[in-house]
């Protein structure tokens, strides 16, 4: 596979959320025996060799994502970049591939194009939304050079990822798989999936 970025790229799976929509953890919701966590582990693996789970701290020793490398947050009430600051810090020179835990319909094809297609030149690689043209910040390769970026948007009160790619010199993909960055949010986006609530 070519990695187009010039410096290491590490995975990381966020799943720090507190999935109050949802009603119950996100990250151990099931399909076909797997958890949503651990699917999303696996599929990264296949390309980077490193990954990481973003939790909080106080999820930090469930029995689900402990049994996974971890970074916990260093930092609160920012939502997700929270998780993805806090992987920055650990590794300031990587490029990290930012995958939530919620994407039942991720696929190996959406990562390994994401990862091949990444631009050398620009701070964040991200696909474009297919409901509204949007980038999606969540499926994303956040560059060392986007640090910068991102301190300045969270000065400015700024903490939603979406946001912060939709005002920046982000490279925005065509999704070679339109329905892989479908997420689940709450029990209704269930429905027609083979996903079950129990943990």
């Amino acid at each position: 596979m070519r990695v187009t970025v010039p410096e290491p790229l590490r995975g990381l799976v966020l799943a720090g959320g507190k999935s109050r929509r949802m009603g119950s953890d996100k990250a151990a919701l099931q399909s076909g025996g797997e958890t949503q966590l651990s699917r999303a582990v696996r599929l990264l693996k296949n390309h980077v060799d490193e990954v990481f789970v973003s939790t909080r701290a106080e999820q930090a020793e469930d029995p689900l994502r402990s049994s996974f490398e971890q970074i916990v947050d260093r930092y609160d009430g920012i939502g997700p970049i929270a998780g993805i600051l806090s992987a920055m810090d650990t590794a300031p020179d990587s490029s990290w591939i930012v995958l939530a835990c919620d994407l039942p319909n991720i696929d190996d094809i959406t990562i390994e194009y994401l990862i091949e297609n990444a631009d050398a030149e620009r701070p964040f690689t991200a696909y474009r939304s297919v409901n509204d043209n949007l980038p999606e910040p969540l499926c994303a390769i956040y560059r060392p050079m986007s640090r910068r970026l991102v301190d300045q948007y969270i000065a400015d009160g700024i903490v939603c990822p979406r946001k912060m790619l939709i005002n920046s010199p982000a490279c925005l993909l065509e999704q070679p798989n339109p329905s892989a960055l479908h997420n689940i949010n709450s029990p209704e986006d269930l429905d027609g999936t083979d996903i079950n609530l129990t943990s």
